[in-house]
């Protein structure tokens, strides 16, 4: 299984192409955009209904976040109750408190159903404050879940060797290996009849009155509804524009001796920290993550790398770093997701998108609430989550217009070439962001002195690009969308690469 990055998951050991025959002349109930536990687990619901459904994945199933995942289960949120209460109102926070069930319901649910392997354990998480500060946002966590009826205890001891002011408990959380869940799941939708179309970017659609036509790299798709389970929706839409990419790093390490904590951690620092074990290939690692930042806006990726490890090594008694990775979520602008009609449709086309950290369960909760919507119309969730919250801005659609119309001419000149490799005066494996004439480059120099060169502006709204060291790849800190170092798209909501200036005069 592939990622989207340079660095290899603990998940990816799991290798599995799956290959169906699609018969793209046929009109599908549903077409589903995206191949993580989105997307499949609401391709299931669909097609165990009676739907007609086929998959497009860009890459290989788990290739963006679901393969870059920590898979922590748990029914309390990066957004909590406390400040639900505070923006949404209580009702609408108790309304909120059910997602984490219910998500959970389904995930167990579809172990049972389908006698899945996927190695889901039931933890206990603790919550803990290092600090005065932390302290009294913990009190006010735990406040907030009481008035929701959600179970969060004070406790005077956590498993975790972190010095800490003050803890909380919550009982009944839960983990599993990401990939082996949704590679069962894949099964299960072919088995009952879906369709998995693999490298199979959607470049576009066109939602007609009867029916969206999807233009995808193997051929146009029909089908009377689509769903974007891209983590962010493709093209250009308001949505880009009330969710922020953040990427959050992790660390998979051996551990020293037998001693070491089984439950799920979360300390309050900002951003926080927060701890799992994995058993892989029977050897069991603690896994760490944190250090998260928007997207674009740190200037060297790999310190984040170090800055997590090193914190992890003064507490932990730990052995080696087995495995380390990056992974890229959306932050919504008012702290809850948007799942339902995609603003700026007829009603044909869905969106779930700005999951925060717990992609897990709100892309599991999707299966449900777009289930619910795509079969009777409606959904208990529905008000809540409702992307129409969100409305488009004056002037909106000139500017998708205006985006739309851009294009780039190649340039193969044997002296441009030499004068921006002269600018970015770079070491073998550097990378950097170069002025010339009026226009910006992005350039990486590989270890064998070979350097790419690329047109620096993303393809989806004109933003520049920068330098992922620890991936190895461009990152738009705008909106997410990410590319190697030939320019070829890795992350949406781009669906174009980057131009690519050739090297070689003569191709």
């Amino acid at each position: 299984m592939n990622r989207d990055g340079a660095r290899k998951s603990i998940w990816q050991e799991e290798i599995k192409t799956f290959s169906s025959d699609a018969g793209f002349d046929q009109l599908f109930d549903v077409a589903i955009v995206g191949g993580g536990i989105t997307g499949i687990s609401t391709a299931v619901r669909l097609q165990k209904e009676g739907k007609k459904c086929i998959i497009l994945e860009a890459a290989n199933i788990g290739f963006g976040t679901t393969g870059g995942t920590t898979a922590h289960l748990n029914d309390f949120f990066d957004t909590t109750y406390a400040q639900a209460i505070k923006d949404f109102g209580l009702n609408n926070a108790k309304l909120l408190k059910y997602v984490g069930i219910e998500a959970k319901n389904i995930i167990k649910n579809n172990i049972r159903e389908y006698n899945i392997d996927c190695d889901f354990e039931r933890k206990t998480a603790y919550i803990f404050a290092l600090d005065e500060s932390q302290a009294r946002q913990l009190d006010e966590m735990v406040k907030g879940s009481a008035q929701v009826g959600h179970q969060m205890i004070l406790t005077q001891d956590i498993p975790f060797p972190i010095p800490f002011k003050k803890a909380a408990v919550v009982p009944d959380q839960g983990q599993f290996h990401p990939i082996k869940y949704i590679k069962a799941l894949m099964q299960v939708f072919i088995d009952l009849g879906g369709v998995l179309v693999e490298q199979c970017l959607c470049e576009s659609h066109d939602e007609q009155e009867d029916q969206v036509v999807l233009k995808t790299t193997k051929g146009e798709i029909k089908a009377a509804r689509v769903i974007y389970a891209t983590h962010i929706p493709p093209g250009v839409n308001v949505l880009h524009f009330m969710n922020a990419p953040y990427r959050s790093y992790a660390i998979a390490f051996s551990i020293k001796g037998d001693h070491y904590p089984i439950d799920l951690g979360y300390d309050l620092i900002d951003p926080y920290h927060y701890y799992r074990t994995q058993e892989i290939n029977g050897e069991v690692l603690l896994i760490a993550g944190g250090e998260d930042h928007k997207t674009g806006h740190a200037e060297d990726t790999g310190e984040c790398f170090s800055k997590l490890e090193n914190y992890v090594r003064e507490y932990f008694d730990v052995e080696t770093a087995v495995y380390s990775w990056s992974s890229q979520y959306y932050e919504p602008v008012d702290g809850l997701p948007y799942i339902g009609v995609l603003p700026g449709s007829n009603g044909r086309i869905y969106t779930a998108t700005g999951f925060r950290g717990n992609g897990m369960i709100f892309g599991t909760i999707t299966s449900q609430i777009l289930g619910d919507l795509i079969l009777t119309g409606s959904s208990k969730y529905k008000e809540l989550f409702d992307p129409g919250r969100i409305k488009p801005m004056a002037g909106f659609t000139t500017f998708l217009k205006e985006q739309a119309s851009v294009a780039f001419d190649f340039i193969k000149d044997k002296l441009f070439i030499e004068k921006i490799s002269s600018l970015a005066e770079l070491k073998d494996g550097e990378a950097k962001v170069v002025k010339y004439d009026g226009s910006s480059y992005a350039v990486y120099k590989e270890s064998n002195g070979k350097a790419h060169i690329l047109k620096s502006v993303c393809p989806h709204a004109q933003c520049e690009v920068r330098w992922n060291s620890a991936e190895i790849s461009w990152d738009c800190p705008c909106h997410g969308s990410r590319f190697n170092v030939n320019g070829k798209m890795l992350t949406g909501p781009t669906v174009k690469d980057l131009q690519r200036i050739e090297t070689d005069p003569s191709v």
